[in-house]
């Protein structure tokens, strides 16, 4: 064996369980494996109790603006339109090795995160298709450890942006994966079904998934996700397509989402919601009672539907913070959707994890035997302390090698008969 890890705790709550990795892949999995059947493991580490999980994976992201907050000029308004305007100003001074070098300096942060697979929107709308070249470039030079899935985005509108389809075409031509859209800023309602039917028909000529920003706004009248959901049923894409945001969702009337969530189920489409962003950029115009501005989360699970969890944005013109970090977007997802339920906590630790991996249809995901051996030790004992903690990564293993290490997270204290330290840990 290359690596064992003893003692670890498992996200399906077992506990005292070792595993196994050999070439790359997980082995064994179980409880006290015996060193007469592993043979001599080149590295033994004692997870001491604390928890193993597959990695995070990112459903959402767009890593060709990361780290390019106030270029050239910071949002004034906060809002997602100026982000989308600024984005537009900032095309054109586009340099493509200073957008590979930022991408790379975020992968970075990614895997000292545990972070090892990322869905990203890449912009197609400007001709020379700058950005899609250099994140064709990152993903070759990540893919030793880091799973990255690129989603052509027609960013000013498919119908409204001349050349945008074109440049979707080629852009699927030169390897992107997946094909995206954003119905809801065509011009017109008709025009944005106009747009999602000829993406989903080329998606499905194409053998392609599809992911939409889909009614990212606060209209309950944009519905563009009940075409999406058609388009997949009718075209037989079921379990390969994703609406993204969403956010029109928390202001439609119930009676019309009782109609839809069963049309959304049917036809296996998911969701992605984006606790960080939707609730910053959603509910602007509205003085108070103010909208949370993210999607109905609980509901779409309870109606059977997979949600996962995207991070968007980090330092870019609609977001001016982030690191990384997939439990923070968790622990405001959690927050938003109120899921404070011990269940219900778990099934955000789900949005991160699992759920992600199987929307990206990600191969070899998982802790059972013959899975990759990509897995990160946190310094938690659960999934919810997990995210109470915004727990350290311990260790991060990717194909059964250690990418990423950290240190334990303690304080020292200098109290009078008090502990000598702190870990914000309960019973340890």
């Amino acid at each position: 064996m290359d690596l064992v890890i003893r003692n670890a705790s498992l996200p399906d709550g077992r506990t005292g369980i070792d595993i196994a990795v050999r070439d790359g892949r997980i082995a064994e999995v179980g409880p006290a494996l015996a060193l007469s059947f592993l043979g001599q493991a080149a590295r033994e580490i004692d997870a001491g109790g604390d928890l193993v999980t597959p990695p995070f994976v990112d459903a959402h992201f767009h890593m060709d603006s990361t780290l390019s907050y106030g270029m050239p000029r910071v949002n004034a308004s906060g809002t997602l339109l100026e982000g989308i305007a600024l984005w537009g100003e900032l095309k054109p001074q586009l340099v493509q090795e200073a957008l590979v070098e930022r991408a790379l300096q975020y992968c970075d942060w990614a895997v000292a995160r545990g972070l090892l697979a990322i869905r990203t929107h890449v912009d197609v709308c400007d001709d020379r298709l700058l950005a899609v070249e250099a994140l064709l470039e990152v993903r070759r030079r990540v893919a030793p450890w880091l799973d990255l899935q690129l989603v052509a985005f027609p960013q000013d509108g498919l119908l409204r942006s001349p050349g945008a389809f074109d440049n979707l075409k080629r852009a699927v031509a030169m390897g992107v994966d997946v094909v995206g859209g954003i119905p809801h800023f065509e011009r017109t309602m008709a025009q944005g079904a106009e747009s999602v039917r000829l993406l989903c028909e080329f998606a499905a000529d194409q053998g392609l998934r599809v992911d939409m920003h889909c009614d990212e706004t606060d209209d309950p009248l944009s519905r563009h996700i009940e075409t999406l959901a058609y388009e997949t049923w009718r075209l037989g894409l079921q379990g390969r397509v994703a609406g993204s945001h969403l956010t029109s969702m928390h202001s439609m009337d119930n009676y019309y989402v009782s109609k839809l969530l069963p049309l959304m189920r049917e036809s296996g489409v998911a969701a992605i919601a984006n606790p960080l962003i939707n609730i910053t950029l959603q509910g602007r115009h509205d003085t108070y009672p103010k909208r949370r501005g993210m999607t109905r989360v609980p509901e779409l699970l309870a109606a059977g539907i997979d949600v996962a969890f995207g991070h968007d944005c980090v330092m870019d013109p609609w977001y001016g913070l982030g690191s990384g970090d997939m439990l923070e977007v968790a622990h405001m997802g959690l927050h938003v959707a109120q899921m404070t339920g011990q269940e219900a906590m778990r099934q955000c630790f789900l949005a991160v994890t699992e759920t992600p991996a199987r929307i990206l249809g990600l191969e070899g995901y998982g802790l059972a035997p013959g899975c990759h051996a990509d897995f990160v030790l946190l310094d938690a004992a659960t999934p919810v302390e997990a995210i109470r903690l915004r727990a350290a990564r311990r260790l991060v293993v990717r194909r059964g090698a250690v990418v990423a290490e950290a240190p334990a997270a303690r304080a020292t204290l200098r109290l009078p008969g008090r502990p000598a330290t702190v870990d914000f840990r309960i019973g340890r």
